[in-house]
């Protein structure tokens, strides 16, 4: 089986040029081209034809295929459907703001969490993404918007925190200076909350955002929203919180969707107040995305008014994310959901 060269870094190529009694400098060229997306190796056009065709025999260059491309007439949010080579199907949504241009990827098909409220974990995992299809989603987001991507979550389909290996990878692969070289600052990268990878991310001290989704302060309801907090708990995920934050200095962020009835009462308010401080994490509250096949609504205005203010009130930074491209189901799964549909 040929092998996946855009999941490698250059020194790996470089290696295996060494076995080809190729100059390792090669490397560095093929890496360039990998990282402006060609879809073949013949398009590498600086390279000898024989070496082009020693690759050829050897490697495999993932292309995903675009199979829906939709754009928000409200504030140009793009939402794609990318085909992989297996014909799975993943989304990924580019957005833009005053600070630049925000990719969000997905890290695997589907998922196994079970989130409640989420159109992603509908059907379950069926499998993990590679390096190179994540690095694809952002390579190929960008050559056809023509929007410079200057910033990535991931925040799409999937639990990244559940496919580490790969993530590392690719969070290599975009950070690197002959690639997209996009930095660890401006990525995110949020998690459902599966604390036993905590001490494994702090120890690479990846200058990144660690988002958790949070959802709700308390045992009762996160469990009933959220199977991934049985048998942690609100208390080990806080604890876990402020230990990466005590060993990596990097301030955590607690993403919270804001449902209707469900985990906008004042006293959750009050009660995330208290497990905000203890992380010394930031509030981002999230007005919800209605999802077809789920019964949950978005907190009312009144009601998201007067949470921030409690939060507020109580020292807590915190900020409500612009909701964007709800014209085009930006909600990660949805679009996914309605190919499945129709065939």
């Amino acid at each position: 089986m040929k092998t996946d060269i855009k999941s490698l870094l250059p020194e790996e190529i470089s290696q295996v040029l060494s076995q080809m009694s190729q100059p390792k400098y090669r490397a560095k060229q093929i890496f360039s081209w990998l990282h402006r997306g060609v879809s073949n190796f013949e398009e590498m056009t600086d390279l000898p034809k024989s070496l082009r065709e020693g690759l050829d025999e050897r490697f495999f260059i993932s292309c995903p295929k675009a199979i829906r491309k939709q754009v928000s007439e409200r504030d140009g949010t793009i939402k794609y459907l990318w085909r992989l080579a297996d014909g799975n199907c993943i989304e990924t949504v580019v957005m833009s703001y005053k600070h630049g241009n925000t990719v969000c990827i997905s890290s695997q098909v589907g998922c196994r969490q079970g989130c409640a409220f989420c159109a992603s974990a509908i059907g379950g995992l069926v499998r993990d993404l590679s390096p190179s299809e994540m690095l694809d989603e952002v390579l190929f987001s960008q050559l056809d918007s023509g929007m410079k991507i200057t910033n990535i979550v991931l925040m799409g389909i999937g639990e990244p925190l559940d496919n580490f290996d790969n993530v590392i990878r690719f969070l290599e692969l975009v950070n690197h200076p002959h690639g997209l070289n996009i930095g660890m600052r401006h990525i995110s990268l949020s998690t459902c909350g599966l604390t036993e990878k905590f001490d494994k991310l702090a120890e690479l001290n990846l200058q990144l955002t660690l988002s958790i989704s949070l959802h709700a302060p308390d045992d009762e309801t996160r469990s009933r929203l959220m199977p991934a907090n049985r048998g942690r708990g609100v208390d080990e995920l806080v604890s876990a919180c402020r230990s990466y934050f005590e060993r990596t200095g990097r301030r955590i962020s607690f993403e919270y969707a804001m449902i209707s009835g469900v985990n906008d009462s004042p006293e959750q308010a009050r009660l995330l107040a208290e497990r905000a401080k203890d992380a010394f994490a930031h509030v981002n509250l999230i007005p919800l995305n209605k999802v077809e096949e789920r019964s949950f609504l978005p907190s009312s205005p009144n009601d998201l008014k007067q949470f921030v203010k409690i939060l507020e009130d109580k020292g807590v930074n915190v900020t409500v994310r612009r909701s964007l491209g709800g014209d085009v189901n930006a909600s990660c799964g949805q679009l996914r959901r309605t190919a499945a549909k129709e065939g």
